[in-house]
């Protein structure tokens, strides 16, 4: 548990921006900050920057099933 407050404090490394924030959200084992999370979603898929993102978005992958 003292880890996981630590880890709130300093905040976490963004598979997009690759910058240490403290707040965003997790997909599978990747932190996507809130600030990369509200470009992505009103970039249309026509603009330059869309593939940079898709490129950046394959860094996510998901965990492995463990029984």
């Amino acid at each position: 548990m003292g880890s996981l407050l630590a880890k709130n404090q300093i905040g976490e490394n963004c598979v997009i921006c690759e910058q240490m924030k403290s707040a965003g959200i997790h997909l599978y084992t990747s932190f996507i900050c809130t600030d990369c999370e509200s470009i992505m979603i009103k970039t249309d898929t026509s603009d330059p920057k869309y593939k940079y993102y898709v490129e950046k978005l394959r860094k996510v992958t998901k965990p492995g099933i463990y029984s």
